[in-house]
């Protein structure tokens, strides 16, 4: 009896169990509205400079092949670029590394505006390459100071839902708002105002306190890879199987529209997804759910298969808009619940694995994208794309069941870089 009564009074006394953040809570924490901001403004770049430099290239007579190569060609260096950025900010700090990038960016985007596009095609692939390596890493950045911003996971759960809830937005409207410029102004406005942007965001990030005494880590422990991790592999492949899901997505869109002669079904069926993406990540963030990380995270990516399989229908433009739905209910909690996931398992290496999983979730949906491109004249393969990559992910992650355990509390120089409360306290608190 006396064993219980310590048990009951350790979990209430204890600072991992208890309510559930609210929003409002962890907004007013200190500095987290000006990194979440911050982070959000600067990351719109990310979704306003491909139509950015696709509408440039076609203002000057370019082909709308030259315009997909050089907007393909900025997407994939930023992503391919996001391990060696992270690795970079995990030794040297998040000023020293994503303030420069920010800069060369920034610059990068207004000589090109300069440039001119399709008259130059390799001065502005080479200007476009180096602008892309350049993106500075805000995001993976931004997750990394969770764990010391909010030592609590629920606060962390919440902000995780805020943000990650919220990329969907920006896939809306930073091309809004690139399309607006461009027709009010010119596209070279609009890769301007793009930069403007960027820098800004950053700005705002790296001038907090929680940026700028922010610890990397101690270069003996960024020697290892976090790929050697079986457990992280698989968990890479399953956000490169989700990310393939959501590119085919906004391609079948597309290819819906055409088929029934209604463009506005183009965006209507990505603003669907992005919009329950949103909504789902504020409640999942806001609740505390039952069962072991690894159960929600397989939980939800059973979801996010099984909810793309409506479409193998081929529903008419009003079902597809409903249907579209359903899966971006689960997109949020797959990649929230992932992130967390890397916290229980890296041990002070975290910001490189973050960067590896914004890379996967880039590349997946860049295959996506382009491998639907070559089904646009078949609708059922299009849209068993989508079927695929959710099945892909959620094989990974049912394979991954032994691997997915979370190692020791880190100590020393290293533990900076990780959320302050032990592993084990993460998965009873979830």
């Amino acid at each position: 009896m006396a064993g219980s009564v310590t048990t009951i009074s350790s979990r209430i006394t204890d600072p991992a169990v208890k309510r559930p953040a609210t929003y409002f809570g962890v907004l007013r924490t200190q500095s987290v509205f000006r990194l979440l901001a911050g982070t959000l403004v600067g990351r719109l770049p990310n979704a306003m400079a491909p139509l950015g430099i696709l509408l440039i290239t076609a203002t000057g007579s370019g082909t709308g092949a030259l315009g997909g190569l050089l907007s393909a060609l900025y997407v994939l260096a930023s992503a391919l670029s996001q391990p060696v950025k992270g690795r970079l900010m995990a030794r040297y700090g998040q000023t020293r590394v994503s303030g420069p990038a920010a800069a060369i960016n920034a610059g990068g985007l207004v000589a090109l505006a300069a440039v001119g596009g399709p008259e130059h095609p390799f001065l502005s692939a080479t200007v476009i390459l180096f602008a892309g390596t350049c993106t500075p890493p805000l995001e993976a950045g931004l997750r990394a100071l969770w764990g010391t911003v909010l030592p609590h996971p629920g606060e962390r759960r919440a902000a995780l839902a805020l943000d990650t809830g919220s990329q969907g937005i920006l896939q809306i409207v930073g091309p809004m708002l690139v399309a607006v410029l461009a027709s009010t102004h010119r596209p070279s406005t609009a890769l301007v105002v793009t930069a403007a942007l960027g820098l800004t965001g950053a700005a705002t990030v790296l001038t907090t306190s929680a940026s700028r005494t922010w610890t990397p880590i101690a270069p003996r422990h960024t020697a290892t890879s976090p790929l050697r991790h079986n457990g992280i592999r698989l968990l890479l492949l399953a956000l490169a199987g989700t990310g393939f899901a959501a590119g085919a997505m906004t391609v079948w869109a597309v290819n819906m529209a055409a088929r029934h002669h209604a463009d506005l079904l183009a965006g209507a069926i990505p603003a669907a997804f992005a919009t329950s993406s949103f909504a789902s990540g504020l409640i999942f963030g806001r609740r505390t759910w039952p069962g072991t990380l690894h159960s929600q995270l397989l939980a939800a990516a059973a979801g996010y298969a099984l909810c793309w399989l409506p479409l193998l229908t081929l529903p008419s433009p009003t079902v597809a808009a409903a249907f579209a739905v359903l899966p971006g209910l689960f997109l949020p909690v797959v990649i929230a619940s992932a992130y967390m996931m890397v916290d229980s398992l890296t041990a002070g290496d975290t910001t490189e694995t973050y960067a590896w999983l914004i890379l996967t979730l880039g590349v997946g949906s860049a295959t996506g994208t382009a491998l639907a491109g070559t089904f646009a004249t078949h609708p059922l393969a299009s849209a068993a794309l989508l079927a695929i990559g959710g099945a892909v992910a959620l094989a990974a992650l049912a394979c991954a069941r032994s691997d997915l355990s979370p190692r020791p509390a880190a100590h020393g120089p290293g533990a900076a870089d990780r959320p302050a409360s032990a592993p084990a306290r993460l998965h009873d608190s979830l």
